[in-house]
């Protein structure tokens, strides 16, 4: 009742400022304190005509946490200055000789970065699809059989694996697990967990996918009563090949498959194509390993031993889906690891190193091209919205996406972006609405705890992408943070002011 009694009393405010554009009145009094927990958000808001004129706005130039509208600057600024083409590689290569069909040496996978490599994404080839191009590359070489080993060579990024600023929490997720320059199934790991028999049991737990032999865990989780939620977390690092699952999980909820975070993305891509080839006949003698910090060779057992080649004879190069599927799929499902994979490559192309210091340069570079000016209104800190020290204004949002319209790339970026309806983060958004109005909207959600965020474009009927972009085309920016109140309810505020703009 008091939910209802707040939206009359908006409903009666909204009326006394009928003078005012629709849009406007209504951004107008989503700060009130009769609005209950709504009431106690920040919001910034900014939305602009082709001609540059105010259709609504509110703390244009606050700066806040816009979560994954991040992805807006990250896949804009990789497909112009990388181009929509872009693939990353990754070469099977190898050290030593071949006599008589056996390689007296090692094979390498040499990563280039590709997020997509052993993906469950629709766009990424199958791990045993790829595993079958590698081995006929091998076999054209004659090599039969290896006297050596299987190495996942991830030193293509030399950086930490996850930004410094991401929260604790966070890094034993899916969405928050980072990588170096070979990844496996974009370094995630799957468990199956269902509650224990009775509340204080053990949270029955089970490894699905991928296989980590070398790992040690501990399941630590505990059974709650009804209503206890589930807090599960893996706790997990790349200094050690040991994680551990703790938290609650309600006696009452169903089982569900935890999306945890693998460290060891590199080990992960070797055991796999070691498992590949020997279940067909393959003998390899030294097993599986990969490359820590130092750059040394480490198998199974974690013991570093002889140091990595440099120079190596490179047998073949798989590459990925183009950069204007993997920015799609970034934006559409808004996918971290693809978009902290953009930022990091930029820094590569760039400078030389994916170091954050030197990926942030990169970005300004790209943003400073496309004639934005980086002086005000921006704190970039990473690639995927995850960090909570990003802090952007919805007036940063409108120069960038109305400059982004300028750029070669604007219609593949365009196209990226989900609209209400489509498949991914936007599926449920505006449901009842016509869909010729759906149609115009291209936009970016983005969300965390006490945030939730969109940004993108309204086109008139009729646009299409390639189009030149009409004066009458508006680009809006809606952010709202440090809210209590349930996401459905500000997603319902955020989707008026989104309805009243298009109409």
């Amino acid at each position: 009742m008091k939910r209802i009694a707040a939206l009359l009393l908006l409903l009666c405010t909204l009326a006394a400022n009928a003078q005012k554009p629709k849009a406007q009145a209504f951004a107008d009094n989503l700060g009130q304190s009769s609005r209950g927990d709504i009431g106690t958000a920040v919001w910034g808001i900014l939305a602009k005509d082709g001609n540059g004129k105010v259709l609504v706005s509110l703390n244009p130039d606050m700066q806040l946490t816009p979560a994954s509208n991040m992805k807006l600057i990250t896949t804009g600024c990789a497909l112009h200055s990388l181009g929509k083409d872009y693939r990353f590689g990754t070469s099977i290569a190898y050290t030593g000789e071949i006599k008589d069909g056996i390689l007296e040496g090692d094979i390498y996978i040499v990563g280039g970065g590709d997020p997509t490599l052993a993906s469950a994404d629709s766009i990424a080839l199958k791990p045993d699809a790829l595993f079958w191009k590698w081995k006929s590359a091998m076999r054209e070489a004659g090599i039969n059989a290896i006297h050596g080993r299987i190495i996942g060579d991830g030193r293509f990024f030399e950086g930490n694996l996850e930004n410094s600023s991401w929260e604790y929490d966070d890094m034993g997720t899916d969405y928050g697990t980072g990588g170096n320059g070979l990844s496996f199934y974009e370094n995630a790991q799957d468990f199956d967990v269902s509650a224990g028999p009775t509340v204080g049991s053990p949270v029955n737990v089970q490894m699905k996918y991928p296989e980590t032999p070398w790992m040690h865990f501990i399941f630590r989780g505990t059974t709650g009563p009804d209503g206890a939620g589930n807090s599960l977390y893996m706790y997990t690092t790349d200094l050690a090949p040991y994680a551990e699952m703790r938290g609650v999980f309600g006696i009452d909820r169903k089982p569900k498959t935890e999306n945890c975070s693998n460290k060891f993305g590199a080990m992960t891509c070797a055991y796999y194509f070691w498992k590949n080839l020997t279940a067909t006949g393959w003998v390899i003698t030294g097993g599986y390993a990969d490359i820590d910090r130092g750059g040394y060779i480490r198998g199974a057992d974690f013991v570093p031993t002889d140091k990595a080649a440099d120079e190596m004879k490179t047998l073949t190069t798989s590459w990925s889906p183009t950069l204007e599927l993997i920015a799609r799929e970034t934006n559409h499902r808004s996918d971290n690891f693809y978009a902290e994979t953009l930022l990091r490559t930029m820094g590569k192309q760039a400078t030389g190193t994916d170091l954050y210091d030197s990926c942030y340069v990169a970005e300004k570079e790209v943003l400073e091209d496309l004639k934005v000016d980086t002086s005000r209104g921006i704190q970039i800190e990473d690639g995927s919205g995850l960090s909570r020290h990003n802090f952007i204004s919805p007036d940063f949002f409108v120069r960038y996406l109305t400059a982004m319209e300028s750029s070669p790339a604007f219609p593949t970026f365009l196209k990226s972006l989900p609209q209400p309806g489509s498949n991914g983060t936007l599926r449920s958004v505006l449901s009842g609405k016509p869909e010729t109005l759906k149609k115009r909207i291209w936009m970016k959600s983005g969300s965390m705890d006490g945030v939730l965020c969109y940004s993108g474009y309204i086109m008139p009927v009729g646009y299409v992408p390639g189009q030149p972009v009409p004066k009458d085309a508006i680009v809006f920016s809606i952010l709202s943070n440090n809210c209590m109140a349930p996401v459905s309810e500000v997603r319902a505020c955020i989707m008026e002011i989104i309805t009243r703009l298009a109409e």
